[in-house]
């Protein structure tokens, strides 16, 4: 039995009347609580009444402490409305909702430069009871359940900036939040133009997503566009993605229903920012420098660094070594990143690098230049390996060019 409303054995049902008996003192307070929406639960559960139970009344807390009630009302900041992006348009042949979440034109830093970060995730919870707002229309629209959403996540134009910690740490926060308060709501999570980089990105996100959502990853290939219209019909497509809807205008990007995102203006920074929390601080004596080594087992790694410096700027660079087991000076190594001065004591630092070659890569602080000052360097940095499954799917994909009429999409 499938666990769902009219498919259930006696073992389920007797569960489902359990669990909404022990409910009792918490059902009233949520918006719908039929047996569509209980079984999401126990589903997410494998009908184990415990754990079900527990994971419901966490959300109950998360409601009220998030006031979801009122969330569809609450207005973000001018800055988030302008340049989150993404946008609700269309249904799939079911008459699920679809979501479009563009990646490649958000500017994480400039974002998280001018709102909260606590602002822009409640941005995406309120995008999520959007979603779930709209199943209900979609139900009485069409006279019969519609319980999930399909989320397409265009990653054309994914780059190192999106890789900045802080924006990762968004993407994990949604992830997190949406297993365990949404369960058996989404119906496919479709990626499409996926650059080599993505298996990095996806990498990150990667343990916020439970299993089940994880299987319903669908990569889209070199004729994606066709591939998308086997989930969501032409006329409920933006011609963009392969369709023919388009705006009044004619516009075919249909940017009535989708916000692509852009650089945000500096005039919206705001003047505080949040300092980082750094793993190491080092002292960088007056005439000398401090290398940092990292060792990249194979190509497509990347490496993400933040530091900040007390008692004047910090010299910087990465270099890559030419012998193992020793200490170099820069000018034995190859120079990957040239050395340039940082005013890391007024503003931190941060930045990434894609590594082209396998080898132990140095950071290097260089405070050779200072002989009167010495340098306190506080630093983070770490090693981002991309999902091998992810990776060898998309390769999969690219070296292959299926006729437009077969089949060129792959599951994770």
């Amino acid at each position: 039995m499938s666990g769902q409303v009219g498919d259930l054995s006696p073992r389920q049902e007797e569960a489902l009347a359990r669990f909404r008996e022990n409910l009792q003192d918490v059902l009233p307070t949520l918006p719908k609580a039929d047996d569509y929406f209980l079984l999401r639960w126990l589903r997410a559960r494998n009908f184990d009444l415990k754990k079900s139970e527990d994971m419901l009344r966490k959300h109950v807390e998360f409601r009220n402490l998030h006031d979801l009630d009122h969330i569809l009302t609450w207005q973000p900041s001018e800055v988030i409305q302008l340049y989150d992006s993404g946008g609700l348009c269309g249904y799939d042949y079911e008459g699920c909702p679809v979501w479009f979440d563009i990646i490649g034109t958000v500017d994480p830093k400039g974002l998280l430069m001018s709102a909260s970060k606590q602002d822009i995730i409640r941005k995406r919870i309120q995008v999520y009871e959007l979603l779930l707002h709209e199943c209900e229309l979609q139900s009485e629209k069409l006279g019969r359940k519609i319980e999930r959403m399909v989320m397409v996540f265009d990653v054309e134009g994914l780059g190192l900036r999106h890789l900045w910690k802080p924006a990762v740490e968004v993407y994990q926060q949604f992830f997190a939040i949406l297993e365990a308060n949404y369960p058996e709501t989404v119906k496919h999570l479709i990626v499409i133009r996926a650059p080599k980089l993505f298996p990095v990105a996806f990498n990150l996100v990667k343990p916020f997503m439970g299993e089940v959502t994880q299987k319903k990853i669908v990569i889209l290939g070199a004729h994606w566009k066709q591939e998308l219209l086997k989930f969501v019909s032409p006329d409920q497509l933006p011609v963009e993605f392969g369709g023919t809807m388009t705006d009044p205008d004619g516009n075919p990007k249909c940017l009535t229903k989708i916000n692509y995102g852009g650089d945000v203006p500096e005039r919206y920074y705001m003047c505080k920012q949040e300092r980082p929390q750094y793993g190491h601080t080092v002292v960088v004596g007056r005439g000398s420098s401090h290398q940092v080594e990292n060792e990249i087992l194979f190509p497509g790694c990347v490496l993400r660094w933040q530091f900040a410096s007390d008692g004047g700027d910090i010299g910087f660079g990465i270099f890559l070594k030419t012998r193992m087991g020793e200490r170099q000076k820069a000018g034995e190594m190859v120079e990957v990143l040239p050395s340039q001065r940082f005013n890391t004591h007024m503003v931190p630092e941060d930045g990434s690098l894609t590594c082209l070659k396998a080898g132990v890569y140095v950071l290097r602080f260089d405070n050779t230049y200072s002989l009167l000052h010495t340098k306190k360097v506080s630093y983070t940095a770490e090693v981002l390996l991309p999902d091998k499954a992810c990776e060898e799917t998309l390769q999969g994909l690219q070296a292959t060019s299926p006729p437009q009429d077969s089949e060129d999409s792959s599951r994770l």
